[in-house]
């Protein structure tokens, strides 16, 4: 049974308790609120929400730290090359260039793979889209742009480094 009001509506339950009673007394009653049955019914899908939230971003830090370390790799690598071309006159600028469009051109290529496996999954996940269409253009370019945005942060650190380097010690161990 639904009772709208327009007072406090747990101030009629001892009234429809009696009601209800007198018509028929081994029927259950248990008094609720619209707000706190709604709120019941979204409690999963929010919780499933929160906790994908969480996790993606879980996924983006990770993200970030191993494009860090795979760039702090590639400059420790690259570092006498890196002392050649400042020695020949490459300034910090250049060198901060030269290691973000490397980055770049790794992270264009793992966003381009991943949105071709994102758009292989959507069938998978689509029970957990809500009013989002499975290939929705503009989720997509989000997500690609958030995920390039963090990998040009993650790589800025190593690009520093990477301009830093002196290019006599770096000749010296050549």
């Amino acid at each position: 049974m639904i009772v709208r009001t327009s007072s406090e509506p747990l101030a009629l339950s001892e009234t429809l308790r009696r009601t209800i009673h007198d018509h028929s007394a081994d029927v259950p009653v248990k008094f609720t609120t619209m707000e706190a049955s709604l709120a019941r019914n979204v409690s999963a899908p929010r919780f499933r929400t929160l906790l994908l939230g969480i996790l993606a971003g879980l996924a983006v830090c990770l993200a970030m730290a191993g494009v860090y370390g795979v760039m702090a790799y590639v400059v420790s690598q690259r570092s006498n090359e890196i002392g050649l071309r400042m020695a020949l006159g490459a300034s910090a600028g250049d060198v901060v260039a030269l290691v973000l469009h490397h980055a770049m051109t790794l992270a264009a290529i793992g966003l381009a793979i991943g949105l071709a496996g994102a758009v292989a999954a959507t069938r998978l996940l689509s029970s957990l889209l809500f009013e989002v269409k499975p290939t929705d253009p503009l989720t997509y370019a989000v997500v690609a742009a958030l995920l390039g945005t963090v990998a040009l942060a993650a790589s800025y650190g190593p690009a520093r480094r990477a301009s830093r380097v002196d290019p006599a010690i770096a000749l010296r161990q050549e």
